[in-house]
């Protein structure tokens, strides 16, 4: 039988370096996550009027920088609309209903 070594070293099980980040760089991308949340929740609720009765259920994707969104019924469609036009954004994904939760229980 084999003796186990007193002095043994952990070895590190991880294949990419630890990703922790600063509490300043956390701090920062939660102030642009909120910032980007706003912008798309304003464009939401003014176009959410003009949708509802038409396209309830249907899934709606925001650029917020140009403010133009995508609409359809399947939400991968709508996701691969608005990556054709803006490949490099950060869109958000809402369904047109009263509240613009997707994906409900």
């Amino acid at each position: 039988m084999r003796k186990i070594s007193e002095n043994r070293q952990a070895r590190l099980g991880r294949v990419f370096p630890d990703p922790r980040r600063s509490p300043e760089e956390l701090a920062q991308r939660k102030a642009e996550m909120q910032a980007l949340m706003k912008r798309c929740d304003e464009i939401f609720e003014a176009a959410k009027p003009k949708l509802i009765d038409d396209y309830y259920d249907w899934f709606m994707v925001i650029e917020p920088e140009s403010g133009d969104y995508f609409i359809d019924k399947d939400d991968q469609v709508v996701e691969q609309k608005a990556d054709e036009k803006y490949p490099n954004a950060r869109c958000v994904v809402y369904c047109i209903n009263e509240t613009g939760a997707c994906y409900r229980a």
